[in-house]
């Protein structure tokens, strides 16, 4: 199958596979935290401080993988040198990210879905948007 294809269709499929691994793993890395600090939290809370404390978890969660992910991202995946520029592209493209995983985490918060469960449909709606923005950002020269 390899064989078959030309040098940019192997190189694309190659950065969509290492993508893949990265955001495994970034990904992983912040619904663990995420888990760790629901867990902490105690079973007293209000709806609404417990979805206040889910946010927030998500929140410490994002942050700590983003670093993760930026240097994963430009050194592994993409194969580009971290700069300023890529940088802020990085850092905006996450910020969008992150106010669509915020909005769809607390849309299904909201419909009752579990605290452990909801980041799963937000993952799911989240992960192919931030592909495409932080493919456009760190390509672009």
């Amino acid at each position: 199958m390899w064989s078959r294809l030309s040098d940019k269709q192997r190189e694309a499929l190659g950065e969509m596979v290492r993508f893949g691994i990265v955001g495994a793993l970034a990904t992983l890395l912040q619904y663990g935290i995420y888990l760790f600090l629901v867990w902490l939290s105690p079973e007293s809370l209000s709806r609404a401080a417990s979805q206040m404390w889910s946010s927030v978890s998500m929140t410490v969660g994002y942050v700590l993988s983003f670093f993760f992910n930026f240097f994963a991202s430009t050194r592994f995946t993409f194969r580009v040198r971290a700069n300023a520029r890529r940088g802020a592209g990085f850092l905006f493209s996450h910020l969008v990210n992150y106010l669509l995983q915020m909005l769809t985490l607390n849309m299904f918060l909201f419909l009752g879905m579990a605290r452990a469960w909801a980041p799963i449909p937000m993952f799911c709606i989240c992960v192919p948007v931030n592909f495409i923005l932080v493919r456009f950002f760190l390509k672009r020269q």
